[in-house]
């Protein structure tokens, strides 16, 4: 098992957010990662960490992953099979497999992962290396 993949985390002020991540996760050993008008990233081996400004379109939402706060959590998967087998476990729970009409490469196609959601919406996805 390799571990935690990467974090994405929406935010109320970008500028204000990469002000503070950056000196902390610098600190820490991370590096600057990618960076585009509305987010920015730090990686540290194979794992990043990931910042977005978030829309205000979702202000009467209670939770939505669009907002501020975690977007998504994706996790390494030890291989295909074992994205395969939990794919059918979520479907097996009644949870719903998310960009089913392009699963397993709704991210791409050198992107092999289950997106789900958890029971307050947050996104789950289970990458293979």
């Amino acid at each position: 098992m390799k571990g935690l993949h990467h974090v994405e985390i929406y935010v109320s002020n970008l500028a204000r957010s990469t002000e503070f991540w950056g000196w902390f996760l610098t600190e820490l050993g991370y590096v600057p990662f990618q960076e585009w008008d509305t987010g920015r990233s730090w990686r540290l081996n194979d794992t990043y960490l990931v910042f977005v400004q978030a829309l205000d379109r979702h202000a009467d939402v209670p939770y939505h992953r669009g907002r501020v706060g975690l977007n998504h959590l994706a996790l390494w998967a030890e291989s295909r099979d074992q994205v395969n087998v939990l794919t059918e476990q979520v479907r097996a729970r009644g949870l719903r497999v998310l960009y089913e009409d392009r699963h397993p490469f709704a991210g791409g196609p050198d992107h092999y992962a289950l997106y789900f959601e958890d029971p307050d919406r947050i996104k789950v996805e289970l990458v293979a290396p």
